[in-house]
């Protein structure tokens, strides 16, 4: 089971001397850290969608094995409330093709107060339908390969068998989300591969996750994937280098569990 772990976001200045050298320029944070992570989350661009050019100089600044999830725009996601998706689908899917076979999974995250439209979100993922990716959608999804979409729905409604019926026809991947050490979402299998997020730890000091929140995590992810089943795990609690912290301690686990995990910081 390749377990790939990574940071939501790399440009954070109290990561200064726990994970960058004190007196590393900020313009080579992310080569650096890509030499340290085989993969990173980007939320930057849920607040402003960059021009392609920019997606391009991300990807020359990383080696040939680096994935960048790309968290897709409030615009598709706050504003639209995913009407009307093809337009805001292919600008976002336009841009981020300057990271040619460094796309990693585009991640859906909803607003808190969008309730349930099962209808709506088919209509948003099949937008998805034929752009390329680093990897193989779900197995069940229409065939070919393209980009991996998960989603993130944050409202109590949206937890229905016809949720999970939209996600599965798609191959979209349900995120599995982590609040103080618990989950906040279903722990359903809806694809081919996993995605979970690590949102805020319960441990001191905070937002840290404890030893055994982590584990509990691991035996999940174990008890519902496949061996060859590619799971991606973000950390999210980025204040004082608690997701720096709590990565490299989560693939320590792993890999203490035989599993195949990609690098992390030392």
């Amino acid at each position: 089971m390749p377990i790939v772990v990574g940071t939501s976001g790399w440009q954070y200045r109290d990561w200064r001397g726990l994970l960058y050298p004190p007196d590393l320029p900020q313009r080579d944070w992310l080569a650096y850290y890509a030499g340290q992570y085989a993969t990173v989350e980007n939320n930057s661009t849920f607040y402003r969608l960059p021009a392609r050019d920019t997606f391009a100089d991300w990807r020359a600044r990383t080696p040939g094995d680096f994935v960048m999830t790309v968290k897709a725009s409030r615009y598709l996601t706050h504003v639209k409330r995913l009407r009307d998706p093809a337009e805001p689908v292919a600008k976002l899917m336009a841009a981020a093709a300057g990271l040619d076979g460094r796309l990693g999974p585009v991640l859906l995250q909803l607003p808190p107060n969008l309730t349930a439209d099962p209808e709506r979100l088919a209509v948003c993922l099949e937008a998805f339908a034929g752009y390329p990716g680093a990897g193989p959608r779900g197995p069940s999804a229409p065939g070919g390969a393209g980009v991996r979409v998960a989603v993130e729905p944050r409202h109590p409604s949206w937890w229905t068998e016809e949720v999970r019926q939209v996600l599965t026809a798609h191959g979209a991947a349900l995120c599995w989300a982590d609040q103080l050490g618990r989950p906040v979402t279903p722990l359903w299998r809806t694809a081919g591969w996993g995605y979970l997020r690590f949102h805020q730890g319960a441990a001191h000091p905070w937002p840290r996750y404890g030893p055994r929140a982590l584990h509990s995590w691991l035996e999940r992810v174990c008890s519902t994937w496949a061996d060859e089943a590619t799971v991606y795990v973000y950390f999210n609690n980025d204040p004082g280098g608690a997701a720096v912290t709590d990565s490299v301690a989560f693939a320590a686990a792993c890999r203490r569990a035989g599993l195949a995990v990609t690098r992390t910081p030392r």
